[in-house]
This record gives structure tokens, sequence and C-alpha cells, in this order.
């Protein structure tokens, strides 16, 4: 077998070697194109179950009165275990330890935003976890928003799907039914995240 190997021009050569310094010149610094990149919500939500029936709670949306997990948004300086126990108990008043992870999932939420061109258009990346609930907090107020809290069985769970607030509801909990779990090892938080100062012992690298 044989083949012939074409090389460009001297011409052609100086030619590519000018674009490729252009597009060097006028592309925007590496920090740049981070501030604009597309991220996920990062979110947790807890998956409990008592005697057969899931700890949800109602809350006000702008579609009405709505169901889910316990669940919510990660703050800056938490871990998502962090994140899921405060959440549970800002929502429910319930103590709750996250023991093993249910499963990381991924939702998109659109909707028209009237009188504008652009669209809500946001993804969500859950943190799923089961766990032991604890004590409730007597006379504690529940987050803003939240309405009640309710146990429910997962056939009624089934039967509102058009009540949930999220698609996630239904999946994690069929997930937990079917025993999927997951050990906390899998997740990592580093102590860069809670503000720590670490001594440097390598070069200083963008983290990926």
């Amino acid at each position: 077998m044989s083949f012939t190997l074409f090389l460009p021009r001297d011409s052609d050569t100086l030619a590519i070697q000018i674009q490729t310094r252009r597009c060097h010149r006028h592309a925007p610094p590496d920090n740049a194109r981070m501030n604009t990149r597309w991220k996920p919500s990062a979110t947790v939500a807890a998956i409990i179950e008592r005697d057969g029936k899931f700890l949800l709670v109602e809350e006000h949306t702008q579609d009405g009165l709505r169901l889910n997990n316990p669940a919510g948004h990660m703050d800056q300086g938490e871990s998502p275990l962090q994140a899921c126990a405060r959440e549970t108990l800002e929502e429910t008043a319930f103590h709750f330890t996250p023991g093993a992870l249910v499963g990381i999932y991924m939702s998109r939420f659109e909707r028209a935003i009237p009188g504008q061109d652009e669209s809500l258009d946001i993804t969500y990346l859950r943190f799923a976890f089961r766990g032991e609930l604890g004590e409730q907090v007597a006379g504690q107020a529940l987050d803003e928003g939240i309405v009640r809290t309710l146990w429910l069985t997962p056939d009624e769970i089934r039967a509102c799907a058009h009540l949930h607030r999220s698609p996630l509801l239904l999946r994690c909990m069929e997930d937990y039914l079917v025993g999927k779990t997951y050990p906390l090892e899998l997740i990592t938080t580093d102590s860069s995240v809670y503000g720590i100062e670490v001594p440097d012992t390598a070069p200083a690298s963008p983290a990926i």
C-alpha cells in the first residue's frame, strides 16, 4: 500500500499562521468564556418513607398548589448533604440525616415570559437522598410558600402526577421503591467550598 502526502505551499502556510494569530488575538480569555458558560441549577431532595408513605410538601407556585419532595437549592458554602438536611428542616420542621444517595437527576423547566422574547429556561441538577428522619421541631414555621406537609402512599402519588411540581418527584420515588441506593462517598465536597484555606502544594490551576 502506498500514499502521497501533500504539503501546503509556503504562501498557504503563511496564511494559516496569520489566521491562527488573528483568532488567538480576538478570542476572549478562558475566564471570560466561563462567565457566560451554561450551568445547571444544583438542587437537593429528601426521599423520606415511613410505614409505606412518603413525606411531601404542598407549596404555592405560579401554577397553583403543587406537591414536591422536601427539596431546594444548595447555598454557597455547604455540601449537598448539608443542603438536604437544611432544606428538609426548613420545609417540614423535621430533622433529617442523609444516609445514602438515591440518584443524581436532571430535568428542564421552560416557561414563556409575557411581554418578552426570551423564555424562562432552567435545567435542574438534583441530588436525591434517602436517610433517617428525626424528631419534628414543635412550633417551627415552615419555609415561605409551604402550605403543609403530608404523607401519601405510592399509589396516591402516582394518581396526582398532574400536581407534581417536578417530574423528578415520581422518578425518585420509583427508584427508591426498587432499592436504588449509592454510598455517600460518591460525593466529595472539597474543603475549599467551606472557605477553608489550604496551603499551596502545587502550582495553581483552574478547577475542572
